[in-house]
């Protein structure tokens, strides 16, 4: 069974820096795929405080809903559409200080703010799915989340 997590710092920057080993050390000895990206879900929900924070996973021609923590979610995105799945399309990280904002946002809940996501590719560079965080918060992502949510994904093995 698993510890909780200890994180003690403060800024963002250094939650993320406390965080990063003990998901490393959370996920390294499980090798599911879905435990994983559950298990990193709870470890930034819990650390972060997100409004929500989830996976949807590429199946066959639209994003589908993975594990996640928050209230309850879209189930399917087409490819394109929302910031979820314009992040899919065009292969790259999307920042939204204001979700309002966003042409062709999709409002799964009325309190998301802002938002960030990021693709998740596979050994061959093909988007697989994407990281999806929101905050009740507007303008509440930056680089240094883009920075340290890739190096999270980075240690599961899509």
């Amino acid at each position: 069974m698993a510890e909780d997590l200890k994180i003690t710092a403060v800024t963002k920057k250094e939650k993320y820096k406390e965080l990063l080993p003990q998901i490393t050390a959370l996920i390294s000895d499980e090798s599911d795929l879905v435990a994983n990206m559950a298990n990193v879900c709870a470890a930034l929900k819990q650390t972060f405080d997100f409004f929500w924070v989830g996976f949807y996973l590429v199946k066959e021609d639209e994003l589908v809903l993975g594990p996640f923590q928050g209230p309850v979610a879209c189930t399917r995105i087409q490819k394109g559409k929302g910031v979820c799945g314009t992040s899919w399309q065009k292969k790259e990280t999307l920042i939204v200080a204001d979700v309002e904002q966003f042409p062709g946002h999709i409002a799964c809940s009325a309190l998301s703010k802002s938002e960030i996501v990021v693709p998740l590719f596979n050994a061959v560079g093909n988007v697989v799915g994407v990281v999806d965080v929101d905050s009740d918060e507007l303008n509440f992502f930056d680089v240094s989340d883009e920075d340290y949510l890739k190096q999270i994904i980075a240690l599961l093995k899509f």
